[in-house]
């Protein structure tokens, strides 16, 4: 049995290695958000700083790994079988969760997600003990005073973060405005020393506080002169910075990396309990039952787990260049980044979250008690308020999501609520403060336009509802594979191996695909940076074009598909195809919506005739996603109720049609596309005969409904009602090549 255990050891190392590299991508945006979403400097620059704060943070940190050997179960009432069949369960379910929020792109809490995966994986051994032993109690086996702290952390964080995030930025945003550079000459020294004073404090308190090197003689020194420090701290640091700023060096950048080099500190020294501290565990159980000879490990009782945990530097060492080199490999890292940066980005652009009904109603609320609140502010302060306010002021870093301004209050104003939860003893998730931080601030900077409010509300509460679900999915997910591993053995503990690397590769797999299909859309990032009208047209009509080109080819696509799944009687494929259409669909909104966002760009004069044709060819795009569905839909009904075929003669009848329609969508495609419209009468004259020819198809078939065998009612039907879409099609497609001629020329 012992070695069996030990593979089980060795597969929690390999998973606390891969947890390593999930977690950073995970937590990655806790300290990389600001900087990247501002620009501050080259990526790479910027990963390095990020980078070398994991390393310092991960090898000063003092390893302490009590949370996982006794802070949520009381190893005592549990032996060494019990707290095995725990922590394999535990690693297993970790990374598979955290690995599924990378994948979506959603930041989450490794903090709660390995605190409810213990309480769950415990709280099922508890019921089984409490079971076979009336006499013990849940209160007794389970410590859940960590567990109660962990959700109040969640509301703690989310309120407080957003509250003061959007306080101190509005506060920020009036001293400096958006054009920040005129009102540098005083304000930027004493800004300057305050926010490096209080992130050289958080260093102090979060980063180098609780490092092993730091002797109680010194942490006493500081708790007791931590007043004449942080003075001391303002003076210098103020000094410093306005010398600094005389000297033409940029001050928001020197906060910005140094808020980011002391937020992934933090998040090294603190978190790596998170991702290595129940296979620390694991490995400390082993280590004890082995150095029993003849230990029973059903009876082998864990009251060692009880002992203060001290992790070898080696340990730590490791774990820092595994962070180091997750940081800087990992995609998902930033596409975790890219959700944060893009709800906080000053300007509208690809909303990557649709709306909802709370975030409209929520939406609506605030704008009613907003001009409530505006009608009884005097005008005066109201036009100085919005002087202070004005975004095309804004000095925005080609590709910036927002400004050094921002970037700064985010970073330091995370690290003081971090540091200030650490006195009260109150649990602040640092995943919590990042992101409400930088989601009050981009509020109180007015980013959150009447245009993309409601897709930035919705985005915030799914990612905060992603933080309740990892929560209860940890603990519900932990607590069955521990009851299965608990009464499946060694069988099942193999299982669950494999099962754990196959999920991996699968999922990895998948998002490697998923990534490969979606590909940045640069023409409107550019359309969304340039401020010049005429550039900006050139690069609307660009992005109109290749997308209206592509949504023809798709449609008519689309159209052969359902005919053939029809003729051919291929239930798979009309399944896909109508899969296809619903994603289509939101995919189309998406582009419209960006469109929309592009016609503001340019000359309104220009605007306001474009906008016509614009929508025009919207519509037609609309109404002919429409018309497939509807043929869609009932044609798989048929089909997949094995109704009777199509006759031959219908057949033979459909097939030009077919080819006709294939033909005009061909050559309105190319016309869309190459923007040379010398054939378009004939295009047009084309689609008038195949709509004649369509009428007097209906009415033949019309005929034969009438005098036709009753038994056979549903395909004759079926028949009419495609040849009516496809008639309905090419009216919508005549309509598209006038639109779009007009809006191109």
């Amino acid at each position: 049995m012992e070695f069996v255990y030990l593979g089980i050891v060795i597969f929690l190392f390999a998973l606390s290695t891969f947890d390593l590299f999930v977690g950073v991508s995970n937590d990655a945006v806790n300290f990389l958000g600001s900087a990247i979403g501002s620009k501050v400097a080259r990526f790479k620059t910027i990963l390095i700083v990020a980078a070398v704060g994991i390393f310092v943070g991960a090898t000063t940190s003092d390893g302490m790994m009590d949370i996982a050997r006794h802070g949520i179960f009381r190893p005592e009432f549990f032996a060494f079988e019990e707290v095995m069949c725990i922590f394999l369960a535990v690693v297993a379910s970790d990374v598979i969760l955290l690995d599924i929020f990378n994948t979506l792109g959603m930041p989450t809490s490794t903090t709660v997600s390995m605190v409810f995966e213990l309480l769950g994986g415990s709280t099922a051994l508890a019921l089984m003990k409490m079971l076979h032993d009336p006499s013990l109690t849940y209160a007794g086996l389970i410590n859940t005073d960590k567990a109660f702290s962990v959700i109040l952390a969640i509301f703690l964080s989310v309120a407080i973060a957003f509250v003061f995030g959007t306080i101190v930025q509005w506060i920020a945003r009036v001293v400096f405005t958006f054009h920040y550079t005129k009102h540098l000459r005083y304000t930027i020294g004493i800004f300057g020393g305050l926010s490096i004073s209080a992130i050289a404090y958080f260093l102090l308190v979060k980063g180098f506080g609780k490092a092993s090197f730091m002797t109680e003689e010194v942490k006493l020194w500081i708790s007791a002169n931590t007043h004449y420090l942080l003075l001391g701290f303002i003076v210098g640091f103020s000094v410093l910075m306005q010398i600094l700023h005389w000297c033409k060096v940029n001050v928001f950048k020197i906060v910005v990396l140094f808020g980011t080099f002391s937020l992934a500190m933090a998040f090294a020294g603190n978190d790596l309990v998170n991702f290595i501290g129940v296979t620390l565990a694991g490995l400390s159980s082993y280590q004890d039952f082995v150095s029993v000879p003849s230990a029973d490990p059903s009876t082998f009782m864990m009251d060692s787990l009880n002992d203060p945990a001290g992790t070898p530097l080696y340990f730590l060492v490791g774990a820092g260049i595994v962070m180091t080199l997750a940081l800087i490999t990992s995609k998902k890292a930033q596409n975790v980044v890219k959700t944060s940066v893009d709800l906080a980005r000053q300007n509208a652009g690809d909303e990557m979250f649709g709306s909802s009904r709370f975030a409209r109603r929520l939406v609506r609320a605030v704008l009613n008690g907003n001009e409530y609140i505006v009608a009884h502010v005097p005008v005066c302060l109201k036009n100085w308020i919005n002087s202070r306010f004005n975004q095309d002021e804004t000095i925005l870093p080609n590709g910036a999501a927002f400004d050094l301004v921002r970037a700064s209050v985010n970073l330091v104003l995370a690290g003081l609520l971090i540091v200030v939860g650490t006195s009260l003893k109150l649990p602040l998730s640092t995943t919590y403060v990042a992101f409400m931080v930088g989601m009050g601030s981009s509020l109180a900077d007015r980013a959150w336009g009447r245009e993309s409010a409601v897709f930035r509300v919705t985005g915030v509460v799914s990612v905060i509802g992603g933080w309740f679900m990892t929560a209860g999915a940890a603990f519900f997910l932990c607590f069955i594979v521990t009851l299965l591993v608990h009464f499946g053995g060694v069988i099942a503990m193999v299982l669950l191996i494999v099962l754990v690397v196959v999920m991996l590769i699968k999922n990895n797999h998948s998002y490697k695909k998923k990534m490969a299909a979606t590909k940045r859309d640069e023409v409107f990032t550019e359309l969304m940076q340039t401020h010049d009208p005429d550039a900006a047209w050139t690069l609307l009509n660009k992005h109109v074009c290749r997308n209206q080109s592509k949504m023809v080819e798709y449609i008519g696509e689309t159209y052969n598909q359902i005919s053939e799944g029809l003729l051919k009687e291929d239930v798979k494929l009309l399944r896909r195809t109508l899969n296809s259409l619903d994603d289509e669909k939101k995919n189309w909104k998406v582009l419209r919506r960006k469109e929309l966002l592009g016609l503001r760009k340019i000359d309104q004069l220009q605007a306001v005739e474009k906008n016509t044709w614009f929508h025009l060819a919207c519509n037609s795009c609309e109404q002919s996603l429409y018309c497939l569905k509807r043929m869609c839909e009932p044609t798989l009904e048929h089909v997949d109720n094995n109704f009777n075929p199509m006759p031959e003669e219908y057949v033979q009848e459909f097939t030009p049609i077919r080819e006709g329609v294939e033909q005009l969508i061909h050559g309105i495609k190319d016309m869309i596309e190459t923007g040379n419209y010398e054939n378009a009468i004939n295009i047009r004259a084309f689609g008038d005969e195949m709509k004649t020819q369509l009428s007097q198809l209906r009415k033949v078939q019309q005929d034969r409904i009438r005098k036709g065998d009753m038994s056979n009612l549903k395909i004759e039907f079926l028949y009419l009602s495609t040849l009516q879409e496809t008639q309905e099609i090419i009216g919508h497609m005549r309509h598209w090549v006038r639109a779009c001629r007009r809006f191109q020329q």
